[in-house]
């Protein structure tokens, strides 16, 4: 027992008497664990940073923080190879030149500066006084001791590697201070060390940066591509997937300029929520690219990749040789010539008026009379005769559709307008919306309908109910490649920004039949600017670009009826958001006066 207790007290004896004589060790230990702590810290730091621009200034300012010293240069290779100054601790102006690794004449290397140097040779030089070195051309820096005032001293110049060991750039710090004198001193070799291993950090979190930065670069440039695709399929849509944006970003932005009001709380947070956002409204059409050109393109009622109006006018022209015949026929015949002549004169008279009325017809309308209506069926119930085999020179998707139609002798009568059974294509399953996506649609029982008469007889417009599904269904198209595709977390949201631009606050939009609630603000953002570009559009084939006033008193009416968003709308108004778009994208003939207190409920202020 004695013996233990004698022992104990020796050891305790002994670890006083260590830390009594051993100071400086212990010191000097404290040092480097405070610059070991203060090295991970930087890692963290260099690591988690994004801006470039913050990352150099961290990757400079830390390294003048670890090795203790009065000034700091950070240069960046550029794609030439050359040194490009980047930043200085101190405020002096940076210099303009940049150094080339290689000489331009002879491609030799250009070993002479201290800087280039280090990039060739990717190895770091310590020089204990800048005005005692040889063996680099150190003029630069004398030149701009004398013209500041400033003395250079000690100086250590680092080269950050990436991994695979090229050169990203060079660290250069200057006159290291002794923490205790304060006076200028060489840079130690632990100090280097850590320096090394600080560059290092710094080259892989701005190869990182840059890899980031370039990845952005490229999804950013293949949804203006896509959108740019879309746009470019027909030309009556041009622009529209490049306008919608522009316009969403200008609402957004008088939202988030707004400090009280309904309005005050919404706000896009950092870069990466704007970025979130615009594309989303870039792609809010993406779901186009499934959608038949003619669909989309439709210009008139008897549109299908072609106009039919061109073989209808065909057999009108059959019945007007018919009424020719049968006058000669009569004539032939012995009949009074006056008669005949009156009779198919007369018979013309009514090809041509009910001709007029098919044409008429054939052009989309706000709305057809009934009366056109009955008059189209009585019209499409004349009869003419067919001489030749139509099942012949057709596709074998033609001829499965006409197998349950039963063949007719020739001459067979045919109607001059005609529902024909085969030109329905009937919808299987494999052609419904997918239920994953909790779609909520009614769906024609028809993929396609080429009745003629049915298409005439569309009363509004040129679309038939399986047309303007076809249409409402790339919202289908939009959401379900959106969601499909793997986004980073910061960008979650396209899906919902991009497809939701068709719902309504009354849940009676497409393709869910959203709730007001499950609509959040930027979608609806984008949905007026989805409306209002549509309406003053004037490059539709369908349509003429309507004026300022009248696209406002639609919207008004459509914020009535609660499909669109109140205080965005006022908004839209009062921030002055509509004319701005509309002096940069409408046609200068469309713009006219608007009195936006017609409209206004709620005294918003103009934003920004």
């Amino acid at each position: 027992m004695m013996k233990s207790l004698a022992s104990s007290k020796r050891k305790s004896v002994l670890r006083k008497g260590q830390a009594m004589h051993h100071p400086c060790k212990s010191a000097a230990l404290k040092t480097s664990q405070d610059r070991l702590n203060a090295l991970v810290e930087i890692g963290i730091l260099l690591s988690s940073e994004r801006d470039h621009d913050r990352l150099i200034s961290h990757i400079l300012m830390s390294g003048k923080r670890l090795s203790n010293c009065d000034a700091a240069t950070l240069y960046l290779l550029t794609e030439q190879n050359f040194l490009r100054f980047v930043i200085r601790s101190r405020d002096d102006a940076l210099p303009s030149q940049e150094l080339p690794l290689h000489d331009p004449k002879t491609g030799a290397p250009c070993e002479n500066h201290v800087c280039t140097y280090v990039a060739l040779n990717k190895v770091a030089v310590n020089i204990e006084d800048v005005y005692r070195e040889t063996r680099f051309d150190l003029c630069g820096t004398r030149c701009f001791d004398a013209a500041t005032g400033y003395r250079t001293v000690s100086m250590v110049t680092i080269p950050m590697l990436r991994r695979n060991g090229d050169v990203v750039g060079v660290l250069q710090f200057m006159n290291a201070i002794d923490p205790e004198s304060g006076e200028i001193v060489p840079f130690s070799n632990g100090i280097v060390d850590l320096l090394e291993a600080m560059a290092s950090q710094a080259a892989i979190s701005l190869d990182v940066n840059e890899l980031i930065t370039e990845q952005v670069v490229l999804l950013d440039s293949i949804v203006r591509v896509i959108a740019m695709a879309i746009d470019a399929r027909s030309p009556y849509t041009a622009g529209h997937c490049r306008r919608i944006p522009e316009l969403s970003v200008m609402l957004a932005e008088a939202a988030c300029a707004q400090t009280e009001g309904p309005l005050a709380d919404f706000s896009f947070k950092n870069e990466d929520e704007w970025r979130e956002f615009r594309t989303g409204a870039w792609l809010h059409d993406c779901g186009k690219i499934a959608v038949p050109d003619h669909i989309i393109d439709k210009s008139v009622k008897l549109e299908m990749i072609h106009n039919r109006i061109h073989e209808v006018r065909t057999r009108f022209e059959v019945l007007w040789r018919d009424a020719e015949i049968h006058r000669l026929e009569a004539l032939l015949a012995g009949a009074d010539p006056a008669v005949a002549n009156r009779a198919a004169e007369a018979a013309k008279q009514a090809l041509q008026e009910e001709f007029a009325l098919v044409a008429e017809c054939n052009v989309g309308c706000d709305l057809m009379a009934s009366e056109k209506v009955i008059r189209l069926r009585e019209i499409g119930a004349r009869t003419w005769l067919r001489h030749f085999d139509d099942r012949i020179g057709i596709s074998a998707d033609e001829h499965g559709r006409l197998a349950d139609t039963p063949v007719q002798p020739l001459p067979a009568t045919e109607h001059l307008l005609a529902d024909h059974p085969h030109m329905v294509i009937p919808r299987d399953q494999e052609h419904m919306p997918n239920p994953k996506y909790g779609f909520k649609m009614n769906v024609p029982a028809a993929i396609a309908n080429g009745g003629e008469l049915y298409n005439l007889c569309v009363r509004r417009g040129t679309l038939t109910e399986e047309e303007r599904f076809r249409i409402n269904e790339h919202m289908i198209h939009t959401v379900m490649t959106l969601e499909e595709l793997p986004f980073p977390k910061n960008m979650r949201r396209v899906p919902e920004f991009g497809g939701t631009h068709h719902e309504t606050l009354t849940g009676t939009g497409y393709p869910r039949r959203l709730r007001e609630e499950q609509i959040s603000m930027p979608a609806r953002i984008v949905a007026i600017a989805d409306i209002f570009e549509a309406l003053t559009a004037a490059d539709r084939p369908y349509k003429k670009g309507k004026s300022l006033s009248e696209s406002i008193r639609i919207l008004a009416r459509m914020r009535d009826e609660r499909q669109i968003d109140d205080d965005l709308f006022d908004l839209f108004l009062t921030s002055g958001v509509y004319l701005k778009y509309a002096e940069e994208f409408v046609n200068p003939e469309q713009i006219d006066e608007v009195d936006i207190s017609l409209y206004v409920q709620r005294n918003l202020g103009a934003a920004g």
